[in-house]
């Protein structure tokens, strides 16, 4: 083990993957690099000592003080609300994260849920367990308007793989007049939500939580949406509330919804969501892929460039 590395990554791992694995992909891009893993919190301390880069879910602030040389933490996730950002940039270190890695495996997960109830796929596989040889209707997607709240890398991710449904698109953004890859792009505040919402047969969430989106999709908004429409869910549970959401879904004032994830999260076993046919519900795997580590090591690799020609940095957080 170096006793000088240029980058530490740091023990505790995320989403069940490996970080020596993670390790081992950073030196396969970075290999004039000196790149260790630190699997004890003794090594944690020794190797943070010396190292420019440090990668993690997140650092204590104590490695952060034994930290004088260190210029970047790049999270290895897409929320820092959990990193020390402050206390980092008191000590002149920037912060990066993983955003836009996930986007992809999560885009495509988002359309496998839009196309399971377009074509009441749902009701397919209910059968199949039932063992009942008994047909039912389907719809189509073409023709269709889908919204999408929130263009950031996820949103357009999503908007790329509908193009090919002949769908119309509503994009939702903070700054509508930067525009964006949908058909048409509206803001954030209410008339625009409901207009937006009252048209649509497909409403997918793939924006931040904010205190501005906390709750963006509660009783007055699923009262807008049309009795056939559908709520996917691939952005924050909070963003939708849960008990108008599951009044709505009992009641049939929506056909369904898709979630990957919830509020509470984990979901409970007793929650009355797990019993409603109308709705999908995924543990919060929409952005697992085989390829995380591979995307994560190209945003480091690229910063670490970055700051050696003074270039501009990726993902900047701080």
């Amino acid at each position: 083990m170096s006793t000088n590395p240029d980058v530490v990554v740091l023990r505790e791992g995320t989403e069940g993957l490996s970080m020596e694995s993670y390790a081992e992909t950073l030196r396969e891009q970075l290999p004039s690099l000196a790149i260790e893993h630190a699997r004890t919190p003794r090594e944690e301390r020794d190797l943070i000592e010396q190292a420019r880069i440090a990668t993690g879910i997140t650092i204590d602030e104590e490695l952060v003080a034994r930290a004088d040389n260190l210029e970047l933490f790049a999270c290895t996730f897409a929320g820092t609300e959990h990193v020390p950002v402050e206390t980092l940039a008191e000590h002149g270190v920037a912060v990066t994260n993983a955003g836009g890695i996930h986007a992809p495996g999560i885009a495509e997960q988002t359309i496998g849920n839009v196309l399971v109830f377009a074509r009441n796929l749902h009701e397919g596989w209910r059968r199949k367990r039932n063992h009942e040889w008994r047909h039912f209707q389907s719809q189509e997607l073409a023709g269709s308007t889908v919204a999408i709240v929130g263009l950031g890398s996820i949103g357009q991710e999503i908007v790329r793989r509908l193009e090919g449904f002949d769908v119309d698109t509503v994009g939702v953004r903070y700054t509508p007049a930067k525009g964006g890859p949908t058909d048409e792009v509206v803001g954030f505040d209410e008339n625009a939500i409901h207009d937006a919402f009252a048209r649509s047969e497909y409403v997918v969430l793939a924006c931040p939580l904010t205190d501005l989106t906390r709750g963006l999709v509660g009783e007055a908004e699923l009262a807008t949406l049309p009795p056939n429409a559908v709520v996917v869910n691939a952005a924050r549970g909070p963003i939708v509330d849960t008990d108008a959401l599951v009044s709505a879904l009992q009641s049939n004032k929506i056909r369904g919804a898709a979630l990957d994830v919830t509020d509470p999260e984990p979901l409970p076993a007793d929650h009355p969501l797990w019993d409603l046919e109308n709705c999908l519900i995924t543990p919060h795997t929409g952005g697992h892929t085989p390829k995380h580590w591979d995307r994560l090591a190209a945003i480091v690799a690229h910063n670490i460039d970055a700051l050696e020609s003074d270039g501009e940095l990726e993902n900047v957080v701080s």
